[in-house]
């Protein structure tokens, strides 16, 4: 029977089908904008064909953040219980601090 180190040593190495020399990585390409806290997402071609820059993206995001906005508040406003009196009707007695 194997010993546990020995099966991790053969899940660390790469098999032997991956050419590295066809990788083109640049070590560190977006690093400086992962320490200045920029969120990178990767688009899904089909998501991409729609945009040409990131500008456009975050456009189309920011409308879809406001509509979604817009529709949530209006559905509140129209779910949310009417007062059964109106507001200026209703009086509140409170007890002065003074005892008159």
């Amino acid at each position: 029977m194997k010993k546990r180190t020995e099966r991790r040593k053969l899940t660390d190495e790469l098999r032997r089908e991956y050419d590295l020399s066809k990788l083109k990585g640049v070590r560190g390409k977006y690093a400086t904008r992962y320490q200045a806290g920029t969120n990178l997402v990767l688009l899904s071609p089909d998501v991409a064909e729609y945009f040409r820059d990131e500008q456009s993206v975050n456009t189309a995001l920011r409308k879809l953040i406001q509509f979604c906005a817009n529709s949530l508040a209006k559905r509140l406003r129209d779910e949310w219980p009417k007062p059964v009196l109106p507001l200026d009707t209703v009086c509140l007695r409170v007890p002065s601090p003074c005892g008159a």
